[in-house]
Parts: structure tokens; C-alpha cells; sequence
């Protein structure tokens, strides 16, 4: 008998109904993200590219994101599972998590890249609680900062480590430094190696064409650099630790959903295993959010 095949999952993804107001993030040159982008858009390109379901990811914070991701997934079978908004601060965090219920909600996220101090954000007593509550139901925590923050969440990251917690997008190296600052590399290598020491934390291959000068559009040093990104990333997380995601729409602002995949696959054709490779694209995913598909 032929084993089944392992899953193909794009692990971070976004869907909207496009209002300036919801997105303040999206400015005016990112006309490709002002309009709605939703599943029926996404899908034929995911499977076109030979994946096989999604993880959707909150875009704005608010209990509405977290409604409205829920309900697609829930109209969906190609929507493997929803990254949520919830205020983890609330007290009312277990009866607002409830309300919501298991089936689809993997774990949540806050744009903390967007706070003025993150670190004071983290320290905060009532957040902290809320990530231990979450942890022991299992829930993900996504992290999601710039480089230049990552040393604001590595305290939190050994605080909590009772249950997976992702890094988004590599940390969002500064690409654009790096062709006039050689040690804008380092700073972001020394920072990654500090979390992908403590074993609970995952990372996501995720959002890296967008972090270098995409207005100009990308040089093939721009891709020099994004293949450093990834070896770093392999180097100090392991094999077993990386999760693909495509960060559609977001990476249209750089690049096609098919030359996103294509920049994963062919880096990791020349660095991984056969089995490695199954882990970077769906069976890491699968166990990290606990999808059974």
C-alpha cells in the first residue's frame, strides 16, 4: 500500500475585506493590497504551486479579525487553520477564548511591531498571564517584531516555554541595510541565534522578498542576501524547526505567489533531505499548530 502522501502547507497567509481605516500598515505605494483579497483568489494559486491547504494569519488587531478568519476557514476545507486576534490582557480571556471554540483556531497574534516600546508591552503582568493560560491549552503564540526588537522578546520567549511560540518572517532581517551596513547581518544573526537557542521556539521562512528594497525591485544581491537569510535560518534553528509561509498578499508587493515558492523550493533542494524537506513544508506545521490532515 502506497503511503499517504505528507501535507503541503503555506503556514502564513492573510485574507481581507480591504478598508484604509482597518489597515492603517498599508500605504500608498502598496496599491496591489488596497482591494479585498480573499479564497478565491488565493487557492488556485496554492494549489497551482502544489500545496495542498493554508494557515491564514491575522492582518489587524480586533475580535472581528478573528470572526471573520473563523468564518472562512469554517466555509473552507483548504483553510487548514486561523491564527486569531484576542486581547490577552482582558480578564475575561477564557471565556472570550471559549466563545470561540477548538475547531480551526490554532493560536493568536499582535502586531507587536507596531508598539512603541515592546518591551514594555511584553512585561506586562496581565498579558503574561494570559500567554501561560493559552499555553496550557495549547494554543500558538506567532511573534511577530523587526530585527531591531528581537532582543525585546527574547526574555518573554524563555519566560514562556511550556508550548510552541513562531517567529514570523525570520525576525524581518533589514535586507535593505544590508548592501551599505555589513553589520546589520550580524546584529540580526546574534539576535536569531539567542531564541532559536530555546528549543519551544519555531521560525517561519516567511516574508523575506518584502523586507529587501522591493520599491526598486529586487537585484540578484537582494537574493544573495535572502539565501544568507535562509542558511542562517537552517544553521541556527535546525531543519526540524522551519515552517514555510508565503505571507500572500503581502509578498505580491515584491514578487509573484509562484516566485515566492520558487525561491523556498530551490534553496531547499540544494540544502535539505527528502525527509527535512517534508518537515519544511507541511509536517513541522502540522505538529507546531496541531493539524491532523
Amino acid at each position: 500500500m502506497n503511503a499517504k502522501p505528507p501535507p503541503r502547507i503555506d503556514a502564513h497567509q492573510h485574507f481581507w475585506h480591504y478598508r484604509s481605516e482597518d489597515y492603517p500598515w498599508i500605504g500608498a505605494d502598496m496599491d496591489l493590497l488596497a482591494q479585498d483579497r480573499l479564497p478565491y483568489q488565493f487557492q488556485p494559486l496554492l494549489e497551482a504551486n502544489g500545496l495542498h491547504a493554508s494557515i491564514t494569519v491575522q492582518a489587524r488587531p480586533g475580535r472581528e479579525e478573528t470572526a471573520f478568519l473563523l468564518g472562512l476557514a469554517r466555509q473552507n476545507r483548504r483553510i487548514a487553520g486561523v491564527i486569531g486576534w484576542e486581547d490577552i490582557s482582558s480578564p475575561a480571556l477564557a471565556e472570550r477564548v471559549e466563545q470561540w471554540g477548538r475547531d480551526k483556531l490554532l493560536g493568536f497574534r499582535h502586531q507587536i511591531q507596531d508598539e512603541s516600546d515592546p518591551s514594555a508591552f511584553l512585561a506586562q503582568p496581565q498579558f503574561n498571564a494570559g500567554i501561560r493560560w493559552l499555553q496550557e491549552r495549547r494554543y500558538v503564540y506567532d511573534v511577530l517584531v523587526h530585527e531591531r526588537q528581537l532582543s525585546a522578546v527574547r526574555a518573554f520567549c524563555a519566560r514562556h516555554d511550556k508550548h510552541w511560540l513562531v517567529l514570523n518572517h525570520l525576525g524581518k532581517p533589514a535586507l535593505k541595510e544590508f548592501r551599505k551596513n555589513k553589520g546589520a547581518f550580524e546584529r540580526w544573526r546574534e539576535e536569531a541565534r539567542e531564541l532559536a537557542a530555546m528549543p519551544h521556539v519555531a521560525c517561519k521562512l516567511s516574508g523575506l522578498l518584502t523586507e529587501a528594497d522591493w520599491i526598486r525591485g529586487l537585484s540578484l544581491r537582494d537574493y544573495d542576501y535572502i539565501l544568507q537569510c535562509l542558511n542562517t535560518a537552517l544553521e541556527l534553528f535546525g531543519p526540524q524547526r522551519l515552517i514555510f509561509g508565503s505571507d500572500w498578499p503581502v509578498c505580491l508587493l515584491a514578487a509573484s505567489y509562484s516566485r515566492v515558492v520558487a525561491v523556498t523550493r530551490e534553496w531547499a533542494n540544494t540544502r535539505l533531505s527528502a525527509t527535512e524537506q517534508d518537515a519544511l513544508w507541511g509536517a513541522t506545521s502540522a505538529e507546531v499548530y496541531g493539524l491532523s490532515l
